[in-house]
């Protein structure tokens, strides 16, 4: 699996391609214009993110009182999406998240996958429309620096895509994901939709990227080490 970082090629590899989407995301808040409330990317997360005691006691007591409300409310998709946003965000906060690694420590992650039990829960209900923000940040929870389920951080990411107006960096960031997770016929459709709505002068570069992370995630699961071509 991509997701198995023994080997050193494949920690490499991954580490490539993660941070071979970041630079595209980053790149589509500038030449996409996708910025603000309809980015869906990554790092749509870390804007809660912040430090210190006071904050990590504050989240502890808003995570209990959300746990309250599933308990009286059980069935209401919409108390486990409080939950779940609230344990998110005690997770990324204080000591659960290394702002100089940019990643979630251990601590981080433990309190991630509460959030994951919650996030599943809520999905179990069958939501009519999913709340596309909290999935946004259900993108990050795991992605590499989280948990590292990339078929679930292709599911959230689909969300976000289905709940916001069509754009290039929403396909890119969902055809990447897709390729990680090994999904290719996915991430091939994404890819195609993301060119397609990317400027005319930016299409064919957008197209190598996207053949690049695919070429790289494909090198990533068979174990094999893989440099993204025109990435940089």
């Amino acid at each position: 699996m991509l997701f198995d970082l023994r080997a050193r090629g494949r920690r490499r590899t991954i580490k490539v391609i993660y941070m071979f989407l970041a630079v595209l995301m980053g790149g589509g808040l500038i030449f996409f214009g996708i910025g603000g409330a309809t980015s869906g990317g990554l790092l749509d997360a870390f804007k809660s993110n912040g430090g210190g005691g006071g904050a990590n006691s504050s989240f502890e007591k808003v995570v209990a009182r959300a746990q309250r409300g599933v308990q009286a409310n059980p069935q209401n998709p919409r108390m486990w999406a409080v939950l779940t946003r609230a344990q998110y965000q005690d997770a990324s906060i204080g000591d659960g998240y290394d702002q100089n690694a940019s990643a979630f420590t251990a601590k981080g992650k433990q309190k991630l996958v509460r959030a994951e039990h919650s996030w599943d829960r809520y999905m179990a209900l069958d939501p009519p429309k999913p709340d596309d923000a909290l999935a946004s940040l259900m993108v990050q929870a795991f992605g590499p620096t989280g948990l590292s389920r990339p078929a679930k951080a292709v599911a959230a990411q689909e969300i976000v895509v289905d709940a916001r107006p069509p754009s290039a960096g929403l396909y890119t960031n969902l055809a990447v994901l897709a390729y990680i997770a090994g999904q290719t016929r996915k991430g091939d459709l994404a890819a195609a939709k993301a060119v397609q709505l990317a400027p005319k002068d930016q299409r064919q570069t957008l197209k190598d990227q996207l053949n690049s992370a695919k070429q790289s995630a494909a090198g990533g699961a068979s174990g094999s080490p893989a440099t993204p071509q025109g990435s940089g």
